[in-house]
């Protein structure tokens, strides 16, 4: 079963105090790139795979989408979800490691920082096709492997504190215990290749990769950010059936 941290109070606590959390897509740094890869979602049939407080999931009913569905593995994620959405908007209890989603249901799956917690995201990735009608749409975002996995503490830092190579092992895939907002947070690093390759051998087609960073303007704005231009946070994918 996938790691359920989200429902660890102490996690769930920190969590609820971010950004994202109290401002929703708007107070996501990489919201508006990620919007950019979306259809027009009037009438389409939408599900969000770690859904969490619902704020795509409201956002795709009032874009006009015909049905929106949305799974999480956290009961403490689905309790606020439920309490400020649209009645209209369905959601369901599930761990994406053995989720089941019915044949050519959807013209758009999405979701937001995720998968990156799957051990077995090959699995998830091929019902994702299934589930998507021809020429449906995955977007997705995770933490950049490079990201996933940090610098070495004994390594040599420059002028500013950073360390001069900022990965850690990067090819040796694998779990990658770390703490944040809670001890021992879970996440499975894949290297880029790994990941895009998957998405290919499952018969998906690339439209657009982008390893995201805040721009200038957000770090004038963030200047705790500077190092988040160093390598990237985020990594975007859009892929098509």
């Amino acid at each position: 079963m996938t790691q359920n941290v989200y429902d660890n109070p102490e996690f769930f606590e920190g969590y609820s105090q971010l950004g994202r959390s109290v401002e929703g897509l708007d107070g996501a740094a990489e919201w508006t790139s990620i919007r950019a890869l979306l259809p027009n979602l009037k009438g389409k049939r939408v599900v969000d795979l770690g859904c969490g407080f619902g704020w795509f999931c409201r956002f795709a009913k009032q874009e006009g989408a015909e049905s929106v569905l949305g799974f999480d593995v956290s009961e403490n994620m689905l309790a606020r979800a439920v309490a400020t959405s649209d009645p209209a908007i369905r959601y369901e209890r599930a761990d994406l490691e053995v989720l089941e989603l019915p044949k050519a249901s959807f013209d758009l799956v999405y979701s937001s920082l995720a998968f990156h917690y799957l051990k077995d995201l090959d699995r998830l990735l091929a019902r994702v096709h299934a589930a998507l009608v021809t020429g449906g749409q995955l977007v997705f975002s995770v933490e950049h492997p490079i990201y996933m996995a940090p610098a070495h503490p004994g390594w040599s830092k420059d002028a500013y504190g950073r360390a001069t190579w900022p990965v850690n092992g990067y090819l040796d895939e694998g779990p990658r215990t770390t703490d944040w907002l809670a001890k021992g947070v879970v996440k499975q690093h894949r290297t880029l290749g790994t990941l895009l390759n998957m998405l290919i051998r499952l018969g998906f087609t690339l439209e657009h990769v982008e390893e995201w960073g805040p721009s200038l303007e957000q770090v004038a704005a963030h200047p705790e950010w500077a190092d988040e231009r160093e390598r990237p946070m985020f990594l975007l994918v859009s892929a098509r059936k």
